[in-house]
């Protein structure tokens, strides 16, 4: 008997008293088909239907194949299932089993779920974008419109208290469950080694230590084909079946994948994390964990999704453990060293934290809700990616001004793909190519359709040449879409690039340097092998990408015409007037942009000198003062307005670098007028610019308080440094200062200059504040010292009584 018998008592007696509640059940307990069952004759139910949420297609179809085995019948009677491209129901049906993005459509088109009695969310402890989503639409219509629907949370790993607490306090009921001892060995990281090799010497040493079937955990298809390879390659075991799995294969292969094994054969699934949970597959008593897994991370700044590898959480470790002893005592293989486990995040985060939302938006709009903060997440999503996907559908114009739902949005809401792609396949029909565009959102998000190739139209070709039940499933799904997106308009026909475009117009990529080196239009670099037939298109539609931290690689894209798309992007496409500066001169540019693609450009013959004046001041904006030649003058009448208002305050005008910067606009565009270049501004201009913000009776303050040179009793003048650290500061030759006995001064004579007194040289000698004191104290070994290096200069006793000297004694005196 199944460990989850126990708990059922419990859980009908929460479901009778309280419209929620949350079971908390490990691995291997059996809630995912015997709950449902268990439930089905419960009075509240009254001959209703149960919908039963699963997070994979796989573990759908897994779980309405098992429920209707234990009736004893086929699945499409009593227990059917609803998954994207397939669906087994009938008027029986009492109990259908839906992936969670099937019943976000569901509840969109009927609020009310006439006929349902109960929705049963499984495995919500992967919180999927879809799972949160279709739990906040069903708390809402309970809470609204139908007090009698049960809604009950099923989970291995849970907060119970959390989403109790979301559910309105709902009684939690606890399953222990049931395990086998599950012996866990780890093998180490040898990162010398590639990933299939690892692994494959994993495969080859549990087949030798171990009996039963082996559960490989790998992160996703490409490293299951290369293991399957190598396997394949050195594995020498005729009882040995190799079966990947993963979600874009046929459904025929995921069967063969979980099915037991024939009598006296050994199976090794290689699988990603879609094996985690919902699923026991027979036979399995070994499992091997990478320990990666690969999830989406949407980069709001890009718009793009990308698919990253992860270290997985220690909640997916213990249950991909728990695969190892579900039937029998196993072992679990794990391909790091014990305490990396410690160091493992210990849950995933939840798919609305770092998912693209636009989807989420777009139904939260089709719901009524203009946010999100009416219904109850577990997790609200985050206001910046939120905000980001409402900007994204007011773009594609699903959303008006006032962030209503415009009858574009409602046409794109009502059909089961994202808003991009919604949008790309509407547009399509409104020039009579509804099927076409149908057919392309069909190959982006069905992974794999149509094979591998870059370009898009070829894939589109092999998906018209395959006969494979996936690929009908495909083209009745396509089918479907087409007769959804609306009636032709008399809209211009697109080709597939541009069917692309229109769903991703920031990936418009434009050729440069070398073949296969791209940009995007929303400015971001990505690449296509050198070798690929689209290396050396002028212009792409990029439809998907592979990571990368400076750069994409391009995994499915196709060719562009650039007439084409200028006619057809004619709306989005930006007229811009840009400035250069070559050679210190300013040159002016016309451009024709598409995001930041530059589509055409020529110069213009006669710009207008104010856009030139604007570009020229631009540029001291950017560098400073720097970028003009004050000179010596400029500098100094700066620094002696700066002494002034450090002295004196706000009498006298803020002439700092920020403050003119500001005030570009007053001394220097008068200017510019006429010129291309800084350069051409002579330091006598500028400094008679400057000048003029200093109000005239100032300007005679300050000539008279700070004059801008030191006149020395030789008559000769030098330049006072008023920004000098210690105060204002002049640099004299010794011998010119004979005959001064008083200090010279400043403001006034409030403050003495700081006097450089230098050799004949014109090396330092002496630092004073006082010349008089100089005088009498230490000149005396100052002029020992210098008349022995310069005897043909005159050094007096008494330098206050001596006349001063402005070179040495003719020869012979």
């Amino acid at each position: 008997m199944l460990p989850i018998f126990e708990a059922l008592p419990a859980l009908k007696g929460a479901l009778n008293a309280r419209e929620s509640a949350v079971l908390v059940a490990p691995p291997g307990a059996g809630k995912t088909t015997a709950v449902p069952l268990a439930l089905l004759e419960e009075p509240w139910v009254e001959g209703r239907k149960l919908i039963v949420l699963e997070p994979r297609r796989l573990a759908a179809r897994a779980a309405a194949s098992r429920m209707a085995a234990n009736l004893g019948e086929s699945v499409g009677e009593t227990v059917g299932f609803r998954v994207r491209l397939q669906s087994k129901v009938s008027a029986r049906t009492r109990i259908e089993v839906v992936t969670e993005g099937v019943f976000t459509r569901m509840i969109l088109d009927d609020p009310g779920l006439d006929g349902v009695a109960a929705v049963l969310f499984d495995e919500f402890h992967e919180r999927s974008l879809d799972a949160d989503l279709g739990l906040a639409f069903a708390r809402d219509v309970q809470s609204v419109l139908r007090d009698d629907l049960r809604l009950l949370v099923m989970s291995a790993t849970l907060d119970g208290a959390r989403i109790s607490a979301l559910l309105g306090d709902a009684p939690v009921v606890e399953s222990q469950g049931r395990m086998f001892p599950v012996d866990t060995r780890y093998l180490g990281r040898d990162e010398r080694q590639r990933l299939e090799e690892r692994v494959g010497r994993a495969v080859e040493r549990a087949l030798a230590e171990e009996s039963g079937s082996v559960l490989v955990f790998l992160p996703g298809q490409g490293e299951i084909r290369r293991t399957e390879s190598w396997l394949n390659e050195r594995l020498r075991r005729p009882d040995v079946d190799i079966a990947p799995l993963y979600g874009a294969l046929e459904p025929a292969a995921q069967d063969r994948a979980i099915s037991p094994s024939p009598a006296g054969r050994r199976k090794v699934v290689l699988a990603t994390s879609i094996a985690e949970t919902s699923l026991t597959i027979e036979g399995v008593r070994v499992v091997i964990d990478a320990g990666l897994a690969r999830v989406p991370r949407y980069d709001p700044a890009s718009g793009i999704t990308r698919l990253e590898t992860v270290r997985v959480s220690r909640a997916a470790a213990d249950q991909r453990r728990g695969r190892a002893g579900r039937t029998e005592p196993g072992v679990c293989y794990r391909l790091w060293d014990e305490p990396e486990t410690r160091a493992l995040p210990a849950f995933a985060r939840p798919e609305i934290l770092e998912a693209d939302l636009s989807r989420l938006a777009l139904d939260l709009a089709r719901w009524g809700a203009r946010d999100a903060d009416g219904l109850t997440f577990l997790d609200p999503p985050p206001a910046a990616a939120f905000a980001e996907a409402r900007g994204l559908l007011t773009r594609i114009q699903a959303l008006d001004a006032q962030g209503d739902l415009t009858s574009h949005g409602k046409a794109l809401a009502e059909m089961p793909l994202p808003p991009r792609l919604a949008h790309m396949v509407v547009r399509g029909a409104a020039s009579g190519q509804a099927r076409e565009a149908a057919e392309v959102a069909a190959v982006l998000t069905e992974q794999g359709l149509g094979g591998k190739d870059v370009d898009l139209r070829r894939r589109l070709e092999n998906l018209h040449r395959d006969r494979s039940p996936r690929a009908r499933d495909a083209m009745a799904l396509v089918e479907r879409w087409s007769r959804a997106a609306g009636k032709p308009s008399g809209a211009k026909e697109l080709e597939v690039g541009l069917m692309l475009a229109e769903a991703y117009p920031e990936r418009v990529a434009k050729a440069r340097g070398k073949p296969g080196e791209f940009q995007l239009a929303g400015g971001r670099g990505v690449y296509l092998e050198p070798t690929d037939p689209l290396a050396r298109e002028s212009w792409l539609a990029v439809g998907e990408l592979g990571g990368g931290d400076s750069r994409d690689r391009v995994l499915l894209a196709a060719a562009v015409d650039e007439a084409e798309l200028r006619e057809t992007f004619a709306d989005r496409l930006v007229a811009e007037d840009r400035l250069e500066t070559t050679g210190g001169k300013v040159r002016a540019k016309r451009l024709l942009r598409l995001g930041k693609l530059v589509l055409e450009e020529r110069l213009i013959e006669n710009p207008d000198p104010a856009m030139i004046a604007g570009a020229l001041m631009d540029q001291v904006r950017a560098e400073g003062l720097s970028a003009l030649r004050l000179g010596e003058r400029g500098r100094a009448l700066l620094d002696r307005v700066a002494f002034l208002r450090s002295v004196d305050g706000d009498e006298w005008p803020d002439l700092s670098e920020s403050a003119l910067v500001e005030r570009l606009d007053d001394w220097l565009e008068p200017l510019l007028a006429g010129r291309s270049s800084l350069s051409s501004l002579d330091e006598g201009t500028l400094h008679d610019a400057l000048k003029t913000l200093v109000p005239w009776d100032l300007q005679r303050k300050m000539d008279a308080l700070l004059p801008a040179r030191f006149e020395a009793p030789t008559g000769n003048t030098f330049a006072i440094d008023y920004a000098a650290e210690g105060g204002p500061r002049v640099e004299v030759r010794v011998g010119e200062l004979y005959g001064l006995s008083e200090h010279p001064s400043v403001a006034g004579g409030k403050v003495p200059l700081t006097l450089s007194l230098l050799s004949p040289a014109h090396r330092p000698i002496q630092i004073t504040k006082d010349l008089p004191g100089f005088w009498k104290g230490s000149w005396r070994e100052v002029k020992v010292e210098m008349k022995g290096r310069y005897p043909r200069h005159v050094w007096p006793d008494d330098p206050a009584s001596a006349a001063p000297v402005t070179r040495a004694k003719p020869r012979g005196t």
